[in-house]
């Protein structure tokens, strides 16, 4: 009996002692698993496609969760502010094939788009445009006073949100009326509404939000003079800058995912399709749009 109590205790010392012994390295695998992890979560974009160089001038992309397909303003010659009749809007499917280069003609130098309430809301140099998706036709058009540069556009409950670059506003639409909501904000152009219905935007100063009284706060100021506006969530923001850049943002700081200056490649106004986490780029003067898939 003595001899088994005394194995009993022999034994529970070398249990204690292996536990001991064993923390440490624990600790520093599990130390190295969240360095590891959160390496991984470093903000990256993945090539999967382009199309072919036949979307002359594209300027916006934007992801219809609808149809599963993107819309692609293309202004159709050098000049963004030239009221030539070439402009018109592309369909191109997810996978990169252009489905139809003309879906919707007649229209100058179209940039922004957003949907709402089954129309298709285009800025157009100093027009607003309305494009009735399932007949594929124009059902309206207003001459926005004062207008210079119209630019990027965002839907949210009804009320579609457009800004214009030269003049520094902030325009709205809703139940047939446009209306200016804010002013002063140089060479704004990428807008995007959350779901909590704030607005973000793109201008000289950086990425801001408007406040309920009116005034802004900025959230990144490193990313300045964006184009392109993507709303993740959780404080997260993809932004383009037509150069060739395209940032992951928030207020914690930014990365620069994507650098094409080099190749002369621009990354105008981007599209998002959050269920697949891929961006798509409009190249601009290369004529293409290009997919890339985001990883954060």
């Amino acid at each position: 009996m003595k001899t088994k109590f005394k194995s009993g205790i022999l034994l529970a010392s070398a249990i204690l002692l292996f536990a001991q012994c064993s923390s440490p390295k624990t600790e520093s695998s599990e130390e190295m698993a969240t360095e590891e992890s959160t390496a991984m979560k470093t903000p990256s974009l993945t090539l999967l496609w382009e199309t072919p160089a036949e979307l002359i001038t594209n300027e916006s992309v934007l992801f219809d969760p609808s149809s599963g397909n993107l819309y692609v303003s293309t202004i159709g010659g050098m000049d963004p502010l030239e009221k030539d009749g070439k402009g018109s809007i592309a369909i191109v499917s997810t996978a990169g094939e252009i489905l139809n280069p003309a879906w919707v003609t007649g229209l100058n130098a179209p940039k922004g788009m957003a949907i709402s309430e089954g129309k298709l809301y285009v800025t157009d140099i100093d027009e607003f445009v309305e494009i009735d998706i399932a007949s594929a036709t124009i059902s309206n058009k207003w001459k926005v006073e004062g207008a210079q540069f119209l630019n990027d556009v965002a839907a949210h409950n009804g009320t579609v949100y457009f800004t214009d670059m030269n003049t520094g506003k902030v325009h709205t639409y809703a139940e047939g009326s446009i209306s200016t909501i804010s002013e002063g904000n140089s060479s704004i152009n990428g807008i995007a509404v959350a779901n909590d219905g704030t607005i973000y935007g793109l201008d000289a100063s950086g990425l801001k939000k408007w406040n309920a009284d009116g005034t802004t706060t900025i959230v990144n100021s490193t990313v300045t003079g964006g184009d392109g506006l993507i709303i993740l969530g959780d404080g997260n923001f993809v932004a383009s800058r037509w150069q060739g850049e395209i940032w992951f943002a928030s207020a914690d700081g930014e990365t620069n995912m994507l650098d094409t200056k080099a190749a002369e490649s621009n990354t105008a106004d981007i599209g998002y399709n959050p269920a697949e986490k891929v961006v798509y780029v409009p190249t601009f003067f290369k004529n293409k749009v290009a997919a890339y898939k985001l990883d954060y």
